[in-house]
């Protein structure tokens, strides 16, 4: 049963790539965010933990937030999103059981680097955000503990599917804060941006599935 929203979201997937990089629309808005509601609705069917199922649900109000223009819009997504991390943090630690800090004694090198990221973000990002520098450092904060909590997993669907989430939102903060709306390059961002952002959460929840 839950084969059915995972394939209908992933083939809604696909009809986005080419709106990507469009002006905001209705259509557009509610084409972004049928995957994640598909997906969350597969979380529910397959038995998928609480924490899974509405963190995906929650997923889906992020791309509808960010599908939109302005500020507003923009905070509303950043913390739809932020919450969807916190609930994948609580996700991971059932999955795991182990503390957060395991990362560090069990793959040192990949939790290293992702503090040194999370670090490098007041250097390439924070300064570039103006008035919404704080909302950004808080979620820069979370998505990098979500990262360390799916490190002290096994490797896998879930902890690959982490690292597509964060690789997405690395290329989003630059494309949304560094890029002049004219860069030759936009597009393809747009591209990658959603390609590793449903891959990841598709893996994510596949590797939820999986762990039942």
């Amino acid at each position: 049963m839950a084969q059915l929203p995972l394939i209908l979201g992933l083939l809604i997937s696909l009809a986005y790539f080419p709106l990507t990089s469009r002006a905001p629309t209705w259509p557009r808005s509610i084409i972004k965010t049928i995957p994640l509601l598909a997906f969350s609705l597969a979380a529910y069917w397959g038995g998928g933990s609480a924490f899974l199922v509405a963190g995906l649900f929650l997923s889906a109000l992020g791309d509808f937030g960010l599908s939109r223009d302005g500020d507003g819009p923009f905070l509303y997504g950043l913390s739809a999103f932020a919450l969807a991390h916190l609930l994948f943090i609580l996700h991971f630690l059932g999955l795991s059981g182990a503390p957060i800090y395991d990362a560090f004694s069990t793959v040192p090198i990949p939790a290293l680097v992702l503090v040194g990221l999370m670090v490098s973000t007041e250097l390439w990002l924070a300064t570039h955000t103006g008035h919404l520098q704080w909302p950004v450092r808080i979620y820069v904060i979370i998505i990098g503990v979500m990262g360390l909590t799916a490190l002290a997993l096994p490797f896998g669907l879930t902890v690959m599917g982490a690292g597509l989430f964060i690789v997405s939102d690395v290329i989003l903060a630059i494309s949304l804060f560094r890029m002049s709306d004219t860069y030759h390059h936009r597009l393809k961002a747009g591209y990658a941006i959603w390609g590793f952002y449903i891959a990841g959460q598709a893996l994510i929840l596949l590797g939820g599935l999986a762990a039942l």
